[in-house]
């Protein structure tokens, strides 16, 4: 490795170090702003309950993200988003023949 580019990887290793001890502010940062879980759930017309049950998690975990203690994050994040723009997918995936009642509901 050329001696310029070491120098270069190692003050870029030293500054992220920095950044994690927070001796430095990072020079930009990113957030995503996480799916409307109650706006979702009340779309479907369902109780938390209800809800909770269709998409497979506990009423509490619902709870903690409708109120912001928590937030959704990898397969539960994406399955929030696929159930604001698709519904009838979700509706269709996890309702099997003859139990419709939640979405008549």
């Amino acid at each position: 490795m050329k001696d310029e580019l070491f120098a270069e990887l190692l003050a870029s290793v030293r500054e992220g170090g920095a950044i994690l001890r927070g001796e430095t502010a990072p020079s930009r940062t990113f957030s995503v702003d996480g799916p409307d879980i109650k706006h979702i759930r009340e779309g479907y017309k369902l109780s938390q309950s209800q809800f909770a049950s269709l998409i497979g998690i506990s009423v509490s975990t619902l709870r903690n993200w409708e109120q912001g203690r928590r937030t959704p994050d990898g397969p539960a994040r994406v399955l929030l988003l696929v159930a604001a723009k698709h519904p009838d997918v979700v509706w269709d995936v996890v309702c099997p023949v003859g139990q419709q009642e939640l979405k008549a509901g």
